[in-house]
């Protein structure tokens, strides 16, 4: 039976243009969900603009215009840029809605008869200057925890810790920079602190599949073990002035009591998925909403609840969100997937370096949403570690697989069955290799793609997509076109290899639809769905003239696309005096000691480090000082041309452990593509009699992490 899916992503805030960071988890999601639909399951894909807050209210303000003219121009543009890089959301809605406030009054009028609301008079942080009551997320200081500076007063962005926003040492307005003073307001609370929520908490945090193990172990961090009653109750009400919900039972009472944004944000997807049932109902096509809701019809209907969220986002989707609905009654995510950040070549994504990229300015510089969309996937696992978009892999990478290997199979052997065969393709051979093994690694890869192993999957496709160019390297249709007589062997050749290009296109399907859809158009077929992984197009069969599917990735659009993106920050004569003093402090420091500049423990923690084992060492014909490696990394396997041809006797080397960098661009040499780097020690001169290679103790295996 076809499975019952509902699917969202974090709802991205009404107060910002989407950017490539943004991009990483709605493209994750639409890879997902497009990959359910193929298997014929029903699952649908919902999503809202998070429209309340302070924030909002104070840009509204500063450009003359309503909270509610503000959203509407936002949610067009966020829509925009979401369709531009082709995620399909089956229903894209707002937060400040009915549908939502109603499912927020519901919640908030369970858990009240429950006894999970509790109201009690709190000190809270005042703006002097603006006249208004601080939200958290406009009170900055140092993290009472961790030190860290400029944090917002709810949580911590550089430990993750949760707090008070009257924890927070060196407080200071983010609206005018004054000094906050404390006054007393009356507060809504959730009490998450209940016995009645602990003990949910506690089973739901460790049940399988439904948080990734490292998100599961930071979650049993911040619950602490029984008896340690680390979870406190949570503010979910917040003083006028402020855009949002009025709370049930304040109206007309003029205290200007409203849910805190974060109360009815999470909401938001049961009210966009609500918008939607009600839409269908209007077209005739019926959903059970209660069946994805609440609880115990959830329980029978057998459906299913997925978020996938940013890291940073956790605490609230992993432990207020699941409370609250359990407790009033409704159904609780099936599984919550936590990504990582976006890195723009190894750093922090920068306006000063054009590296903190908009989706808009993407799109309007020219570049193909697919060749990001391709080259997230190839990145993309299961856990929530970081990506890295480096601009130059970036373009290497999709002009090798997509234009030099995959849309290569078509372009080499289209053009010979319209003009030599009427457009008819002769019966394929089933039995080839080329064809055997992709109909083999279709349910391996479907099992990638359903484990949103993205990054595994792409490397499965291609090595499927080398052993394609390899059968059509093998046949040469280009040469058996000049000879007479070869007509049959032709017409074979090639419909082989257009019926391996149907194949290959099913597989990638999910991460490129636009792509798909012009390959479905050009061999005149039906949508492309998983079932058809075991079948080939029968003889006969006519296909459309082709037609190139897609370009090059010209590094000159890159450089246009950093530089559209780099902000004006010329210092003030008096800051780039400061600067000039820093940076001759810098050299000073440096010239000082033989260690430094010293990194970071997140900059170490970007180089993923990995035990190898040599599977083959060879000699590289006109190298001087080059061994050509072939390393086992226990799920794949890499060439790395190392220079330590003089150290080592190739024969020596098989079967070694040693340890590579796994995640360094790939450099293409004279001899080859270099996919990495192994570690070696020697002395300061680096001379070939004190090369050594780094192996690991005992017991390591291919794939571990050095850490």
């Amino acid at each position: 039976m076809p499975r019952k899916i509902l699917v969202t992503s974090a709802l991205p805030y009404a107060n910002g243009a989407i950017h490539l960071g943004h991009l990483v988890e709605y493209i994750q999601t639409d890879i997902w969900v497009r990959f359910q639909k193929m298997q014929g399951n029903e699952c649908w894909y919902v999503c809202a603009d998070d429209t309340h807050g302070t924030p909002i209210m104070l840009r509204a303000e500063k450009e003359g215009v309503t909270p509610e003219a503000l959203i509407a121009r936002v949610h067009g543009e966020h829509f925009r840029d979401f369709t531009g890089f082709h995620v399909a959301f089956d229903n894209f809605h707002t937060t400040h809605s009915p549908e939502t406030q109603f499912f927020a009054n519901d919640i908030y009028g369970k858990l009240k008869a429950a006894g999970l609301i509790e109201t009690r008079s709190i000190e809270q942080y005042f703006d002097p200057v603006k006249a208004m009551f601080l939200p958290d997320r406009f009170i900055k200081g140092e993290c009472p925890k961790c030190g860290a500076r400029d944090q917002y007063g709810d949580n911590c962005e550089a430990c993750g810790a949760a707090y008070a926003p009257t924890e927070l040492k060196n407080p200071y307005s983010a609206v005018s920079g004054a000094k906050p003073e404390l006054r007393s307001s009356e507060h809504y609370f959730f009490r998450l602190s209940d016995s009645r929520c602990q003990a949910f908490l506690r089973r739901y945090t460790r049940e399988e599949g439904r948080l990734q193990p490292e998100a599961a172990n930071k979650m049993q961090e911040w619950l602490g073990e029984p008896g340690e009653d680390k979870l406190v109750d949570w503010d979910i009400s917040r003083d006028a002035p402020y855009f949002g919900f009025e709370i049930p039972g304040e109206s007309g009472k003029g205290t200007g009591k409203y849910f805190y944004v974060w109360m009815d944000a999470p909401i938001g997807y049961f009210g966009s998925f609500k918008n939607f049932a009600d839409k269908k109902a209007a077209e005739g096509h019926a959903i059970d909403f209660a069946a994805f809701t609440d609880a115990a019809v959830a329980a029978a209907a057998g459906t299913e609840l997925y978020h996938f969220i940013g890291k940073d986002i956790l605490y609230f989707h992993a432990l207020f969100w699941p409370a609250e609905l359990a407790l009033a009654g409704y159904r609780t995510p099936t599984s919550i997937f936590a990504h990582g950040f976006l890195t723009v070549d190894g750093a922090k994504m920068s306006k000063s370096r054009g590296t903190f990229i908009t989706a808009e300015s993407y799109l309007s510089t020219g570049l193909n949403p697919e060749w990001l969309r391709y080259y997230y996937a190839a990145k993309l696992g299961a856990t929530m570690e970081d990506i890295d978009l480096s601009l130059d892999d970036f373009v290497a990478r999709v002009n090798s697989d997509l234009v030099g290997k995959f849309i290569n199979i078509a372009s080499r052997c289209a053009g010979f069955i319209t003009k030599r065969f009427n457009g008819q393709l002769a019966p394929a051979n089933a039995e080839l290799p080329a064809i055997r093994a992709i109909m083999a690694a279709a349910p391996k890869i479907a099992n990638l793609y359903e484990g949103r192993e993205f990054g595994k999957a792409i490397r499965e496709i291609m090595a499927l997509t080398d052993a394609a160019n390899q059968y059509v390297d093998s046949v040469k249709p280009w040469e058996l076109a000049k000879q007479e007589c070869k007509d049959a062997e032709l017409h074979a050749a090639c419909s082989n290899a257009l019926n391996i290009f149907r194949l290959l296109t099913l597989l990638l399907k999910p991460v490129l639809p636009a792509l798909a859809g012009q390959v479905e158009q050009f061999m005149n077929i039906a949508p492309l769905t998983w079932r058809d992984a075991q079948s080939l197009l029968a003889a006969g069969h006519g296909i459309n003239v082709y037609c190139h599917l897609m370009t090059r990735v010209d590094a000159k659009q890159i450089e246009k696309l950093v530089e559209a993106n780099k902000e004006s920050l010329a210092p003030t004569p008096e800051q780039g005096s400061q600067q000039r003093h820093a940076e001759h402090q810098q050299k000073e420091a440096i010239a000082a000691s033989p260690w430094e500049p010293f990194c970071s423990i997140d900059e170490f923690g970007k180089i993923d480090l990995r035990i190898a084992r040599i599977a083959n060492a060879e000699h590289v014909e006109g190298a001087e000082k080059l061994l050509k490696l072939t390393l086992d990394l226990g799920t794949e396997t890499r060439t790395v041309f190392a220079g330590i041809k003089s150290a080592y006797d190739p024969a020596t080397l098989v079967g070694r452990l040693t340890v590579m960098v796994a995640n360094l661009a790939p450099r293409k040499m004279k001899f080859g593509m270099s996919e990495g780097m192994v570690l070696a020690a020697s002395d300061p001169e680096c001379k070939t009699a004190g090369l050594f290679l780094l192996s690991p103790d005992s017991g390591a295996v291919p794939g571990m992490r050095v850490k």
